[in-house]
């Protein structure tokens, strides 16, 4: 029988991960892949691999001879078709499998086609290097944990086209090639043919065009959209990734919170079964960074920090009285006694080396003893009215450890939220299998550059300040907040957004505050700026990683692992083996010169 005429007879009736005790006696038509292969002498056993899971089948010569003879000569890889009946393996049950109470006795085999040995075993536990595997993508796409979490991608993107459809939101496209406007991101360079010597750029986020979408009136907007960005990557980032973006007009934040809240809860229960309990928690920016250091807090450890400025400032230590008095903070990390037991004197003498990527050069600590005295090398040099102001704001009992790091606001704050996390794995406090998420409001608007005051936008130059804050701009721009919102789950960031500005007469003045002249401004975003004089709504929105939210999802450790074909950290595809040159012919036909000499990375 030819592949044709099987298929031509038989249609695929379950996944090789389906069948069940209950489906004992039927007759069945898989299709797969041959996982591994068995011959006891007798029979012939394979385990019969889809993207849905695994079932074993039996050729036994009693059954069919001619479907046994040709079974013999499997190989694993091997594409095949097998029709047969549905059997209890009885006492032999594989609890490993899901289909492990059956097995298929074979009657018809048909080969579709043969397989090469493959570079590596389709299974989940390789030893592998990344890079043989990245080179034969399309059989690493083949083992069964990948399959998963690249399902578990899919079936987040249709839980949510389901959820904004259902809730009056429009699946509009937006253009992938943009105008090219300096500054920001680093972006891909298109040459136009038909205009020599210009160039498109390939859209980053279709901010632009998604806000334009809330002026012609298209008050619900979502796209689940391809981005790009030019940058070093990491594991996770790629230079080609997904958003599912979404805008809203005549919104404030609390209704864009309650309708996103509803599409995250439902993608959980439909997805993982999972019920969240909502509304979400929610957290200001400086109650983040006071507590935990960063703008984006793992929940699921209880560990937090505290600021100890004042008393540090007047202790008699003069190496924190130096920081203080230089404009710097002291935060204070306390590890509770039944924690702070387990940390080794080595364990702490290591965190100096930990903190130095931060920019700091040293971490301090104390352990607690009775009557609130420390125990620590600089102990003798701290007065006793300081270090007992520092226990009562730290909470510290007998037993504690606290941790002492003196710099900078934000290296301060940076260094012991990672130090936080670092104790907080180290000790097994963080709490696996837990989902804590928050939303993170009210940041500063811009980001204010300690050494040359330079003002720059935190978030976009088109999100909208507190409106109680607007009187700020000029007199103190780094006071001024932003109404703009991350989501944040188990210490990443999966969502952010904000209000945008609507007025023309708010957006110069957050324009001038950033430094960006008229004629600036015309160049970059001169479209923008003319539609706004057309009757814009209110409107704002919030863009989601989908690679990321995938990674969460699926439980995995890589962007990598929830794309289909990842570049690597260099940027290539190892499979088809791009970037390549192309053809002088076509660079003329660009107008593009390639310089003899390519410049090195250094």
């Amino acid at each position: 029988m030819t592949s044709t005429s099987f298929l031509e007879q038989y249609e695929r009736t379950h996944g090789c991960g389906e069948l069940r005790a209950t489906d004992d006696g039927k007759d069945v038509v898989l299709t797969g892949w041959v996982q591994n292969y068995r011959d006891h002498g007798g029979c012939v056993f394979i385990d019969l691999r889809d993207k849905g899971g695994l079932t074993q089948v039996v050729f036994d010569p009693q059954i069919a001879a001619a479907a046994h003879g040709l079974a013999g000569d499997l190989r694993n890889e091997w594409c095949i078709g097998v029709v047969g009946k549905v059997r209890s393996r009885g006492a032999n049950v594989n609890d490993r499998i899901a289909t492990g109470a059956i097995e298929v006795a074979a009657h018809t085999l048909e080969v579709f086609s043969r397989a090469e040995t493959p570079p590596f075993a389709i299974e989940d536990d390789l030893d592998t290097n990344e890079a043989l595997r990245l080179k034969y993508r399309y059989l690493d796409l083949r083992r069964p944990r990948l399959q998963k979490t690249l399902i578990t991608r899919s079936q987040i993107s249709r839980v949510v086209r389901e959820y904004l459809h259902g809730s009056g939101f429009l699946e509009i496209e937006t253009p992938y090639m943009v105008k090219y406007t300096p500054g920001g991101a680093r972006n891909f360079l298109v040459p136009s043919r038909l205009n020599p010597g210009s160039f498109y750029a390939l859209a980053e986020s279709p901010q632009i065009f998604k806000q334009l979408l809330m002026v012609a009136g298209y008050d619900r907007y979502f796209q689940i959209a391809r981005c790009f960005r030019d940058e070093d990557l990491r594991l996770d980032r790629q230079p080609e990734f997904t958003q599912i973006d979404i805008e809203m007009s005549f919104v404030n934040e609390a209704i864009l919170q309650r309708v996103i809240e509803g599409m995250i809860a439902a993608v959980w229960k439909q997805v993982l079964g999972v019920e969240l309990t909502l509304p979400l928690r929610r957290m200001t920016y400086a109650e983040a960074m006071d507590k935990y250091g960063v703008d984006k807090p793992d929940l699921r450890l209880d560990l937090t920090l505290c600021e100890v400025t004042a008393p540090c400032g007047r202790s008699g230590f003069r190496v924190f009285e130096a920081v203080v008095g230089g404009g710097g903070i002291v935060k204070c990390l306390r590890v509770p006694a039944e924690h702070a037991a387990k940390l080794s004197r080595s364990t702490l003498d290591g965190l100096t080396d930990f903190a130095k990527p931060y920019g700091v050069k040293g971490v301090a600590f104390a352990r607690v003893q009775e009557g609130g005295a420390w125990q620590a090398p600089f102990a003798k040099a701290f007065s006793d009215e300081a270090r007992d102001e520092v226990n009562r704001i730290a909470g510290a009992g007998v037993g504690d450890a606290l941790l002492f790091v003196a710099e900078k606001a934000k290296a301060a704050n940076t260094c012991l939220g990672a130090i936080r996390l670092h104790i907080g794995d180290k000790l097994g406090l963080i709490r696996k299998g837990e989902w804590q998420f928050m939303w993170l409001t009210d940041p500063p608007l811009f980001e204010i550059d300690d050494e040359t005051g330079a003002v720059a936008a935190s978030h976009h130059p088109f999100t909208s300040p507190r409106t109680a804050d607007e009187g700020k701009l000029e007199s103190a721009p780094g006071e001024v907040l932003a109404r703009a919102y991350d989501l944040v789950l188990n210490g990443v960031e999966v969502g952010g957004g904000s209000i945008r500005i609507h007025r023309p007469d708010l957006q110069a003045r957050i324009f001038k505050a950033l430094g960006i002249s008229d004629d600036e401004a015309r160049q970059k975003f001169g479209f923008l700026l003319d539609a706004f004089q057309y009757g814009p709504p209110p409107h704002g929105g919030i863009a989601f990683g989908l690679d990321r939210l995938a990674m969460l999802v699926a439980n995995v450790d890589s962007l990598r692992d929830v794309i289909t074909f990842p570049k690597t950290q260099k940027g290539t595809d190892l499979m088809t083996e791009c970037p390549t040159p192309v053809a002088p012919k076509q660079l003329d036909e660009l107008y593009i010169q390639v310089k003899p000499e390519l410049p090195t990375k250094g």
